[in-house]
């Protein structure tokens, strides 16, 4: 497998800790939202308080993602797919620097 460029390590790298202080804000934001209780319909209360849960559950796996694609970098196994060992095609990279698969196993 050829050497995963160091411009393109670097550039991920930026991207991903980007990515990871959005998410984590996001998160937070999206946990301190106190949900409307004067509606008077009980139900449309849980509805809005599911909806919330879920975009949370989204959010906290997308930086779980983020994160792991930052623990490959540091352990120097990014671009490597999980399912074959095989380098990732950097423009997958660049389009999607969290990918944890080649094409073949995404």
């Amino acid at each position: 497998m050829p050497p995963m460029s160091d411009a393109l390590v670097s550039t991920a790298r930026a991207q991903l800790e980007e990515e990871r202080i959005n998410l984590r804000r996001q998160l937070a934001e999206l946990t301190g939202l106190d949900t409307d209780h004067n509606f008077a319909d009980a139900s449309s209360v849980a509805a809005e308080q599911g909806e919330v849960r879920v975009l949370a559950e989204n959010l906290r796996a997308l930086l779980g993602e983020v994160e792991h694609a930052l623990d490959k970098i540091e352990l120097g196994t990014y671009g490597t797919c999980e399912e074959c060992g095989k380098a990732i095609a950097e423009p997958r990279l660049e389009a999607m620097p969290a990918t944890r698969w080649c094409v073949d196993h995404a």
